[in-house]
């Protein structure tokens, strides 16, 4: 299974506004729509990380060298991107001319971690530090968007080793909470090589039986994988109740 792994950067929709708290704009007071500033991605396993943005590339090239990517992925894993990333790049690749990129399945760690755990942030930066997995890159706050847009070279720099270090950080929350995502998408339909029984959510062989699972209906051998530690059951029970 191909895995790619996403995080894109934006520049603000501008608006004349004539205050600070909850102003309702009007369309006609937009002056510019927002837009994609950069992408930084990587397969899932690969140490490169790639990049583009507006200080390298022209928009076109941007926007067609992430749908490459995305075309080719069998899963995207992100951050708030089922909200937020993919709807912003499907606008893009639409503004572009390009048809929708083949299927893929989203894997949105933040609903992971709104679903499966209660920790006092959900935002990425508090997540990764909360897990020993290291931090976002530091950055002078909102001026950065405004430097980037303006072309700041310096602003540039900084932009990129932000969004390049979100994905690696992407990458290590992914593995960390592996087992606990609902619904990933099944390595097993993905691996043609082998039949037998693989984990749903890292692939590995490596599974040991562990007691049974049960439904109203029926029981079911349950396993573990040794590699990230889902629990999984097997397809086949082995006892029924005859409902009558």
């Amino acid at each position: 299974m191909k895995t790619l792994l996403l995080d894109i950067e934006t520049a603000p929709n501008l608006a004349h506004v004539w205050g600070l708290w909850q102003q309702n704009v009007g369309i006609n007071q937009i002056i510019d729509a927002g837009y994609t500033l950069c992408w930084a991605a990587k397969w899932l396993g690969d140490r490169k990380v790639m990049f583009s943005g507006l200080n390298e590339d022209t928009a076109e090239d941007m926007i067609q060298k992430i749908y490459d990517l995305v075309d080719e992925a069998d899963a995207v894993v992100h951050y708030n991107g089922t909200k937020f990333d993919m709807p912003t790049l499907n606008k893009e690749f639409l503004l572009n001319q390009h048809t929708p990129p083949s299927p893929y399945k989203q894997i949105d760690l933040l609903r992971t971690a709104r679903g499966q755990f209660r920790f006092p942030s959900n935002k990425l930066d508090y997540i990764a530090q909360a897990l020993d997995l290291g931090s976002k890159t530091k950055h002078v706050g909102h001026q950065l968007w405004i430097d980037c847009m303006q072309g700041d070279k310096k602003a540039w720099k900084t932009m990129k080793e932000y969004n390049i270090q979100d994905v690696n950080l992407l990458e290590k929350v992914y593995n960390k909470l592996l087992p606990w995502i609902v619904s990933h998408p099944h390595h097993a339909l993905y691996n043609t090589d082998t039949e037998k029984n693989v984990c749903h959510n890292c692939g590995s062989e490596d599974m040991r039986r562990q007691g049974y699972a049960y439904t109203p209906l029926g029981k079911f051998q349950q396993f573990q994988c040794k590699s990230c530690g889902k629990w999984m059951r097997a397809k086949k029970s082995l006892a029924k109740v005859d409902v009558r």
